[in-house]
């Protein structure tokens, strides 16, 4: 699991925009702490939630995401590996 931290956010914000998916933070009525924008590369986040639930939700849905390694450098793949593996 990663440490929950701004740095770790970042990190997973960046990974996003590198695999074409824009982070948007917004207020409204969530069921969960983010999703995807139906047919778009949007996710919206719940702007409220503390930033366990904001790195928890990117992750879970990262999972969902086919992601090429060719998409990403060396040390985003790793990151990325890391994330997809703590949450199983």
């Amino acid at each position: 699991m990663i440490s929950i931290t701004q740095y770790n956010l970042d990190k997973i914000e960046d990974l996003l925009d590198q695999i074409g998916y824009k982070v948007r933070y917004e207020k409204g009525n969530f069921r969960t702490g983010a999703c995807v924008i139906q047919n778009t590369k949007v996710i919206v986040v719940n702007k409220f939630s503390n930033l366990e639930i904001k790195i928890n939700s990117l992750v879970l849905i990262l999972k969902d995401f086919e992601v090429n390694k060719e998409d990403l450098d060396e040390k985003q793949w790793a990151f990325y590996k890391t994330l997809t593996k703590s949450n199983e």
